[in-house]
């Protein structure tokens, strides 16, 4: 069956055969503008990707510029050198920093992430008097400004002789961290009870249902809660600034916090070193998100769907 047999009657074929053009250059219409919004769309993200890249890249290429090139805003260096990667090792003790920052990065990021799962798992799975207000009192404490803990937290950690170690640094995620509670917490409000309750019934306790059932099924989850503190944990200044002294402990931010102070005490400002260990700081993270993007992606689209 035609176009023109579809027609309404009472129209003359010539009229129908009009009438059915317009309609397709109508509908032709649709695609066109889909096409146009999708165009426009590529080019948006393209000129935001672009925006956030190009500090990066142009951190990168300072890098390989002498000193008096390092801020002639080109990308492509009139001068490449490596003595900048040589040099920054020989100013400072970089392989020793980026091991502190390592240790202290596993450790806060391990620590944190298995103590508010189990957190985050008491809230979802069991059912208990208050268990709400308590869960509200845990979220509460997000709301406490950090510079209204940092001397109480420095008094304990120095009653305990732990200032000037690396200890401070991650010990306290063994109590876990209220935003990853409410993280998780969410996603184990998502997955079906009835699983839990089947596994019940077939004789797992508590901690085999949490370990060997829910743990791995919140994959995503954990994923992102260990991105966020890993990437947390290496970036971290405050804390190095107020427990480290000595520069043996030094961690990566707290060592460049140094160098910027050497050089800058005597008036000649060395940036090609602290661009170069600026861009070895930060590879990887760039390296740790591309690993982990996949899970990243799929643990931000999954949770908070259930309160």
């Amino acid at each position: 069956m035609t176009a023109l047999d579809t027609a309404r009657p009472g129209i003359s074929p010539t009229a129908a055969a009009s009438e059915v053009e317009a309609q397709g250059r109508g509908g032709g219409g649709g695609p066109s503008r889909r096409k146009v919004g999708r165009v426009l769309t590529w080019l948006a993200l393209t000129a935001l990707a672009v925006l956030f890249i190009y500090p990066f890249v142009w951190l990168l290429s300072a890098s390989f510029k002498p000193r008096g090139e390092v801020f002639d805003n080109r990308l492509l260096p009139k001068t490449f050198t490596f003595e900048n990667y040589i040099a920054v090792w020989q100013e400072a003790p970089m392989a020793l920093w980026l091991f502190n920052t390592l240790l202290v990065t596993v450790l806060a990021t391990v620590a944190v992430t298995i103590s508010s799962s189990m957190v985050a798992w008491g809230f979802a799975y069991f059912r208990f008097r208050g268990r709400k207000y308590l869960f509200g009192v845990v979220l509460a404490t997000m709301m406490l400004p950090q510079a209204v803990t940092m001397i109480p937290v420095f008094l304990i950690w120095e009653s305990v002789g732990m200032t000037g170690t690396l200890t401070p640094l991650w010990a306290g995620n063994l109590f876990g961290s209220a935003f990853y509670i409410f993280l998780l917490r969410q996603f184990f409000l998502g997955l079906p009870r009835e699983l839990f309750d089947a596994a019940k019934i077939d004789g797992a306790s508590n901690w085999q249902i949490f370990t060997r059932i829910a743990l791995p099924l919140c994959k995503p989850a954990l994923v992102v809660t260990a991105i966020f503190e890993f990437q947390a944990a290496w970036t971290d200044l405050m804390r190095p600034l107020i427990y480290l002294r000595d520069s043996d402990t030094f961690t990566v931010p707290r060592g460049l916090k140094s160098l910027v102070d050497q050089f800058g005490f005597g008036g000649e400002w060395h940036w090609e070193i602290l661009i170069t260990a600026s861009v070895i700081s930060t590879i990887p993270m760039i390296i740790l998100f591309f690993v982990g993007q996949r899970y990243f992606v799929q643990g931000i689209a999954t949770t908070g769907t259930k309160g």
